[in-house]
């Protein structure tokens, strides 16, 4: 554990999925969070790998919650995703997607076509309701010299059933049916966390990267030179910590709980 006051932050990457919510119910003290950082004035990006929806959609849902979120302050794994996929194709190309609004919506924005025939890339993101035609069209794009990109590597995801099948989950599909292993823009790697900085503007060592998942949130913060904080209320168990070696800075049961000990030195 770090013997830095949590205090001396000046920023936070926020994951959402298991420490904002789970499944459609908020976690305990949510609007008081959002409020409690903006009193102190600690910057924020919500920066999230799910795929699946968009910053507006997610400015919505918060403001449900009692938690009014600019757009601006919202990163997806969808996003990340478009701006990379810029940066090494021209738009117009021509790009095939699993997924839904949140990659969908963030293709077209960036001024990609979405269909099949001469496919450049292949996206996917989570996709609730995706086919095995879906997976075998994309798995011979790419075996045709498709570039195979995921917006996150999430295998599992947390939801109020239990730990359900993740992205991560569909992209191995797609691996083993393709033998192309996918460049990955999500959590644990750089991209999404260097896009959040850039906007934060905010020194590396008084920034933090707080999320519920040791593979992505805290892997992907430590691989950077974030401070990392760890909350329980997702899908790390007491017993996948004490068996990891991923070591966050912070423990703590939930969001509640670092405001807690947000000026406890």
């Amino acid at each position: 554990m770090t013997l830095t006051p949590l205090s001396y932050l000046q920023a936070l990457i926020i994951d959402m999925d298991g420490v904002l919510w789970l499944g459609s119910q908020p976690t305990p003290g949510l609007a008081e969070f959002f409020a409690f950082l903006r009193r102190r004035g600690v910057r924020f990006v919500l920066a999230t790998n799910n795929a699946s929806r968009t910053e507006a959609q997610y400015a919505e849902r918060l403001a449900a919650y009692g938690a009014p979120v600019a757009v601006d302050e919202i990163l997806t794994s969808s996003s990340a995703t478009a701006d990379y996929l810029a940066s090494i194709a021209p738009a117009g190309s021509r790009v095939y997607a699993i997924g839904m609004d949140g990659v969908r919506q963030a293709l077209t924005r960036r001024g990609f076509v979405l269909g099949e025939e001469d496919a450049l890339a292949v996206v996917v993101g989570i996709d609730w309701h995706v086919t095995y035609e879906q997976l075998k069209r994309a798995s011979l794009l790419i075996r045709a010299g498709a570039k195979f990109i995921g917006t996150n590597p999430d295998a599992t995801f947390p939801s109020p059933e239990g730990i359900i099948p993740g992205n991560g989950a569909l992209l191995a599909a797609i691996e083993t049916a393709s033998g192309v292993k996918p460049i990955v823009v999500g959590k644990p790697e750089p991209i999404l966390y260097q896009q959040a900085l850039r906007r934060l503007n905010t020194p590396l060592d008084a920034t933090a990267a707080l999320g519920d998942r040791l593979e992505t949130d805290i892997l992907g913060g430590i691989r950077i030179g974030l401070k990392t904080i760890l909350v329980m209320s997702g899908v790390t168990t007491p017993e996948l910590l004490a068996a990891s070696d991923t070591r966050p800075d912070w423990v703590f049961a939930d969001i509640v709980d670092v405001m807690k000990h947000w000026d406890v030195d």
